[in-house]
């Protein structure tokens, strides 16, 4: 097959793969976002994956646009839309069933569909491919073929890159899963893993950041359990990592497109199935209930210094899910600033990395630019400036507490950490 792709999706996971796949074949990327394209086009990424040298240079066989019909001229469509969760934690696959329809439209026979977005396990097979039939007139292996390869993006780093990150394929055929997975191994210099079936490849997704969401849940239990007791957590774990076989996870806030999102997939089908995820939702629980302690504590240590008082001024530090890159999907900073809101404090929120126009459209908070003196400062997100330019600029002279939620100030100048 002469391989012409299109990837639909040009989110954090679409436009490192397009770039890739476009230094060995012709490439489409297409996005519904107009602006998007456009930017992309004049090389701005305003997710800061890609600089504007990149985009230029790749752009010989990378072609972005927003007009479907050009999508005809492809054979191999993969689809890379979000899968977020709704508001009562049920999986959202609207814009996957968005993006299903229009790749029907344009599936001619021989045609492969491989999807790299988050599902639940027979999402591919039970959910996509009826609607993909229904838009194409084709019969699902016998005229176009699927398959899935789950994204193993890490937005912001620089080590674990797309191509240095082993990926699982899966086809739906032995046939069609061979192929997917020589086309990915073409590019993805760590090599793959071809699982045996699409429902594997999806369920090996769902528990990746299941796993890591239930050890930090563990984690942050025990730093509830040790503020009770009066107990420093990190002393804790740092006694017990001494044992070889101890895994260093720490407590923290756990946001972000995929920790905090990909275990309700799984649940979703488990309670489809009639099973209750006994162990899954209560990490889930464990870690949603965090940003409300560390407000509580907050105010608790305000008020042993006796400098909690209505609107006294708050700073919190990073509205980013994570230190050093500009996506805030899903932060968990939103909740405590309402919580210490509700209190009745002033707060202000400082991120020099994260788009301004975008927080106040997706959370309604007005970041400062000029953050000045406060009673409360509250490091949520440890960014190298704030770490390197230190908390103290902002200490009000009369009294200040300094909460370090990522625990990664010394201690002697933190009223508390998680």
């Amino acid at each position: 097959m002469n391989k012409k792709i299109a990837v639909i999706g040009l989110g954090y996971v679409g436009l490192p793969l397009a770039a890739a796949f476009s230094e060995k074949y012709t490439v489409l990327a297409y996005d519904n976002d107009s602006n998007r394209v456009s930017e992309l086009n004049n090389g701005l990424d305003r997710i800061e994956q890609m600089t504007k040298a990149d985009l230029v240079r790749l752009q010989v066989r990378l072609t972005f646009l927003d007009d479907v019909k050009f999508l005809s001229s492809c054979n191999i469509f993969i689809i890379t839309v979000p899968t977020p969760v709704t508001n009562d934690k049920k999986p959202d696959l609207s814009f996957l069933m968005d993006a299903s329809k229009t790749v029907g439209h344009y599936l001619k026979k021989g045609d492969i569909v491989i999807f790299e977005s988050t599902v639940y396990p027979g999402c591919t097979e039970e959910d996509c491919v009826p609607v993909l039939e229904k838009a194409s007139r084709l019969k699902f292996n016998t005229d176009f073929f699927c398959g899935y390869s789950p994204e193993r993006i890490n937005p912001g780093d620089k080590t674990n890159t797309l191509k240095q990150i082993k990926k699982v394929t899966s086809g739906s055929t032995p046939k069609v899963a061979e192929e997917i997975d020589q086309l990915y191994r073409s590019i993805i210099k760590a090599g793959t893993h071809k699982a045996p079936s699409i429902k594997v490849a999806e369920a090996s997704k769902a528990i990746e950041n299941a796993q890591r969401d239930l050890n930090i849940s563990f984690v942050n239990e025990l730093a509830l359990i040790f503020d009770r007791m009066k107990i420093d957590t990190h002393d804790v774990l740092e006694a017990a990592g001494t044992k070889w076989n101890f895994l260093p996870f720490k407590p923290g806030l756990v946001g972000g497109h995929c920790i905090s999102v990909d275990p309700y997939f799984l649940t979703h089908k488990a309670i489809q199935l009639g099973y209750s995820p006994e162990v899954i939702l209560s990490g889930r629980n464990v870690n949603d209930s965090i940003p409300k302690f560390v407000a509580d504590k907050v105010i608790d240590l305000m008020r042993q210094k006796g400098i909690f008082k209505k609107k006294a001024k708050a700073l919190i530090l990073g509205i980013t899910f994570k230190e050093n890159f500009n996506d805030i999907r899903n932060s968990k900073v939103p909740e405590i600033y309402k919580i210490l809101n509700k209190e009745g404090l002033d707060i202000e929120v400082y991120d020099p990395i994260a788009d301004p126009l975008l927080v106040k459209k997706q959370y309604g908070i007005t970041l400062t630019k000029n953050p000045k003196k406060y009673e409360a400062v509250i490091l949520a997100v440890a960014h190298q400036e704030f770490i390197e330019k230190g908390l103290g600029q902002y200490k009000n002279p009369n009294g200040c507490i300094i909460f370090d939620i990522k625990s990664t100030l010394d201690r002697e100048i933190v009223d508390g950490r998680l």
